[in-house]
């Protein structure tokens, strides 16, 4: 796996407290093994600082900003108190998901009997630069598992890491919705309305989800869940215009709301 020796500046690392002192810590760097930095009591918190202890403790897991790196003497200045809790969550789900791609290699490397710096060098780096990080090439696989193949990928290894990514990464997912008033004044316009919404409810994709589910007349709520808010939106469009083409073709009367009308 390629990685650095040291962080750069500005740059967000996950640590853990090693030795806090009255006048600052000494962190670990996860990310960086063998290497150690160190945050002044002034970087630890706005204003005064009373009692460091407060705001940092041993073995505590810390998201810090890199200041200043002296590669010749080894020194790393961080910073705890420029780090705000949005950076601070994103950071460690980077870090989670980098140390949980680490463990699927290694069921990869297994499972093709092979030593896991092989497997980084054979196409775990370059997988990890071509979809962003090793995780995001794993979420790809488990997404759609033509993915690797659509982009070139071959080898022994493509299926065993398909394989490992359907079975260990959970595919996310979103729901939105929305609202319909919909009336028809024909004279089944009951089973008219009923084929219309049925219709609606399919979708060109196997994991998109449409729902419409009466909620008293002449109120639908109309719901679509799918892999990410685009597809979810473009599908709900979709949708909804089939049912106000049908409806409107008929000379009934079609409404659509994001939130429900009093």
């Amino acid at each position: 796996m390629i990685k650095k020796d040291f962080p750069s500046e500005g740059e967000l690392v996950v640590g853990t407290a090693k030795n806090v002192q009255n006048f600052g810590a000494f962190v670990t760097l996860d990310e960086y093994p063998d290497r150690e930095g160190f945050i002044h009591i002034a970087e630890i918190a706005t204003g005064w600082v009373k009692r460091i202890r407060n705001h940092i403790k041993e073995k505590q897991k810390v998201v810090c900003k890199v200041l200043h790196v002296d590669e010749e003497k080894n020194h790393i200045d961080l910073s705890l108190k420029r780090v705000n809790e949005h950076q601070k969550r994103d950071k460690i789900q980077e870090w989670k998901n980098s140390q949980k791609s680490k463990k699927l290699l290694e069921m990869v490397s297994k499972e093709l009997g092979k030593d896991i710096e092989n497997c980084y060098n054979e196409f775990g780096n370059e997988l990890a630069e071509k979809y962003g990080s090793l995780y995001g090439a794993f979420e790809q696989a488990a997404y759609d598992e033509e993915m690797l193949k659509k982009d070139g990928y071959k080898g022994d290894w493509v299926e065993k890491f398909i394989q490992i990514a359907k079975t260990s990464i959970p595919v996310p997912f979103v729901d939105i919705k929305g609202y319909i008033i919909v009336t028809s004044w024909l004279p089944d316009g009951i089973n008219h309305i009923k084929n219309v919404l049925v219709e609606a409810e399919n979708s060109e994709y196997e994991d998109v989800e449409i729902k419409v589910k009466y909620i008293g007349a002449p109120n639908y709520m109309i719901t679509v869940k799918a892999p990410d808010y685009k597809i979810a939106e473009e599908e709900l469009k979709k949708a909804v215009d089939k049912i106000e083409k049908k409806i409107k073709e008929n000379n009934g009367d079609f409404e659509f709301h994001r939130k429900l009308e009093k």
